[in-house]
């Protein structure tokens, strides 16, 4: 596809840096290089040249870089301007761009839009490339790096490919089954092989928490009643004061959250108001707000002041509980009972098992060698094409309503990596790319 239009942007990080990558592209691409550096240099070979402003003034030296078209990100003339990453010389070459009749700055994800639009790239590449630059831990990298290889798109596009072949038996029968040399039924065959892909893809869409937590983080809540160290326990995680620490009851009044890297796992951990019956109203409203966050966590750590020990009645559903008696060094040398870990936030007791707890089992929910739906998108399709299967499964026994059920389901696995019918996706989906990607 080719656009009217050439676009730039700043598409390395944060200023000031090093070195600062202002990526060009679209028609003008080369006229542009010729105006600002005197010529194109040859393609695929970084050149020093000297960026100049419209009166020859020198703007910066910095090294130049071409991909002609289609061999490009984009699939278009692209050019890549390494300059030195000051405020103000970035700012002079923006500028100076900005001033050339044509260009103007690119979009949020319009780079890699168009390399969609040129076929460089699927739709669960193109995701797998943003979830790659915001990666914040290895097991993030890991799992863009696998999707931007291709694994997701293989898997549907297998899926889709048996649907397709299941879908022609069954026109094939629709089509010929006056003449001698179609068979008995051809159609009959196809059955089977989707009853097996609708197992298949159940399996898969129940895979997608194991997604979230990779993408999103393991969630950990923090429960207890008043001062039973849950403030306390979340500054020692988070090795700083996050929040406040004092003697008087129903301080937390609102959900505090850190973020933790264990063992290449982004783990999230929320601090919560103090569970009781007696609170005010305002304090009601954080126990509630504890409450549903932790129906909805990974893990619980259900803290008991061991010095005070006080039961807490709450019913968390079907999410996991670790029993936390905190304030070992307050409690006496007595054995504990009942409890996963024993910890003292003030000298460290128990401390470093706890975080080793947490990190192998952060792990243990991150860990997969299996392709993962990695979009709430992509699960909803899925379980649209599943739908539609079931549909042509039991739904009827007219050959020609099953052919459409089939149409539909090989439709949605195929919105999945944007093969068809797409149009109305792509602002929602690249608008969440950062400016020069």
């Amino acid at each position: 596809m080719i656009f009217p239009d050439t676009i730039f942007a700043l598409s390395s990080g944060g200023l000031p840096s090093g070195v600062a990558i202002v990526r060009i592209s679209g028609p003008a691409t080369r006229a542009v290089l010729r105006m600002l550096c005197g010529r194109a240099p040859a393609e695929r070979v970084a050149t020093l040249a000297a960026i100049r402003e419209a009166d020859g003034t020198i703007v910066d030296n910095g090294l130049v870089l071409f991909f002609a078209a289609p061999r490009s990100f984009t699939g278009e003339d692209v050019a890549e301007l390494h300059v030195h990453g000051g405020k103000a010389v970035v700012a002079a070459v923006l500028r100076r761009l900005g001033e050339v009749e044509g260009l103007r700055q690119a979009e949020a994800g319009e780079f890699t839009r168009r390399a969609f639009l040129n076929a460089k790239v699927d739709l669960t590449g193109a995701e797998a490339l943003a979830d790659l630059v915001s990666a914040e831990t290895e097991a993030q990298r890991r799992f863009a790096l696998d999707n931007s290889g291709g694994r997701q798109a293989a898997l549907y596009g297998e899926w889709r490919e048996r649907i397709l072949r299941a879908r022609a038996m069954v026109e094939a029968e629709l089509d010929f089954a006056d003449e001698g040399d179609v068979g008995e039924s051809p159609a009959d065959a196809v059955w089977p092989d989707m009853l097996s892909l609708v197992t298949e893809m159940e399996a898969h869409i129940a895979s997608y928490h194991r997604a979230e937590i990779i993408r999103d983080g393991f969630r950990v809540v923090i429960l207890g009643a008043p001062n039973a160290g849950k403030s306390s326990l979340l500054n020692a995680l988070a090795s700083r004061d996050v929040a406040i620490v004092t003697e008087e009851a129903g301080t937390t009044r609102d959900l505090i959250e850190i973020s933790l890297d264990l063992g290449g796992v982004k783990v999230l951990v929320t601090d919560t108001a103090g569970l009781r019956e007696d609170a005010g109203r305002i304090e009601t409203i954080g126990i509630e707000k504890a409450r549903r966050r932790a129906s909805m966590a990974d893990l619980v750590l259900l803290l008991t002041d061991l010095s005070d020990p006080r039961g807490i009645n709450d019913r968390f559903g079907h999410v996991p509980v670790w029993r936390i008696g905190t304030k070992a060094d307050l409690g006496g040398d007595l054995p504990y009972q009942g409890y996963d870990h024993v910890i003292s936030t003030v000298g460290g007791c128990g401390m470093g098992e706890l975080l080793r707890a947490l990190e192998e089992v952060a792990k243990e929910a991150a860990a997969t060698t299996e392709v993962l739906p990695s979009r709430m998108r992509h699960v909803e399709l899925l379980r649209q094409c599943k739908r539609h299967l079931g549909q042509a499964l039991t739904g009827t026994d007219r050959l020609e309503l099953r052919a459409e059920e089939l149409r539909l389901a090989g439709e949605a696995l195929g919105r999945i990596v944007g093969s068809v019918n797409v149009e109305e996706l792509l602002g929602t989906i690249f608008s969440t790319f950062c400016i020069g990607k």
